[in-house]
């Protein structure tokens, strides 16, 4: 199913209506008085998204911007609110399984694990990228997509991948890579990759040249359902606080 297709409201599922509890010390609260968690993805994202946290009134403690610390959760200006900080393809799934309410995830992190549990509301427009097929630039002059019918890729996204050239009737064989995937064509690994491209200087100065346009990417603002169910105030308030955050940068 398309990114598209889940900013929409499907029925939350019958585990969701059931009310939430957390334990603090000896402390029941049911959800309504719950701490938010805001689960940010580290590295770039990061650091874009940085003043559309400040226009939403959100200060981390003096840890968060510490580059030698290995904290990961981080108290805020705001009582009701902490910050997570994960790798950027596990900030969708602390959001998708209630760990994290709230998050900043690339549209390509969405796309890749297309979570059910996940609305986006708001495209927040950082982190502008494409998603794209490269190849070794000696391939490029004679070989021909149009004649492909099946493809080996190395990838980070292989869901993505298969999905994109399974709509022409391309049977993709991906290998699944976390990172160094210009590398592979050189090494026989694969001579195709699929991967994030920004200004296409890795690729070129590792011989490869982007061949498929498969989407545009931008980081959007992703809630849990579940949670937007549930304290519909408090998680609709920041969607409302972060889209004119956005309209703002």
């Amino acid at each position: 199913m398309s990114l598209g297709r889940r900013l929409g409201s499907p029925p939350i599922r019958s585990d969701a209506r059931r009310r939430a509890f957390v334990v603090t010390g000896n402390i029941v609260s049911d959800a309504a008085n719950e701490k938010l968690i805001l689960a940010l993805p580290k590295g770039r994202i990061l650091r874009e998204a940085a003043p559309l946290l400040a226009h939403a009134g959100i200060v981390p403690e003096p840890a968060f911007a510490d580059p030698d610390s290995r904290q990961l959760r981080f108290v805020t200006n705001l009582a009701d609110i902490d910050i997570i900080r994960v790798r950027s393809f596990d900030v969708a799934t602390f959001v998708a399984f209630g760990a994290a309410h709230l998050g900043i995830a690339g549209a390509d992190v969405l796309m890749e694990f297309d979570y059910p549990e996940i609305y986006a509301p708001v495209d927040l427009g950082i982190g502008r990228c494409r998603l794209a097929v490269a190849q070794p630039a000696e391939m490029a002059g004679s070989d021909d997509p149009r004649r492909w019918s099946h493809v080996r890729i190395a990838t980070k996204y292989p869901e993505v991948t298969r999905r994109h050239f399974a709509a022409r009737g391309v049977q993709a064989e991906c290998v699944k890579l976390s990172g160094a995937m210009e590398l592979a064509p050189s090494l026989g690994l694969s001579h195709r990759i699929v991967d994030l491209v920004d200004s296409g200087r890795t690729l070129r100065e590792n011989g490869l040249v982007e061949i498929e346009h498969i989407a545009d990417i931008t980081s959007r603002f992703i809630v849990n359902r579940a949670a937007l169910k549930t304290r519909s105030d408090r998680v609709g308030a920041w969607i409302e606080r972060f889209r004119e955050a956005a309209r703002a940068a």
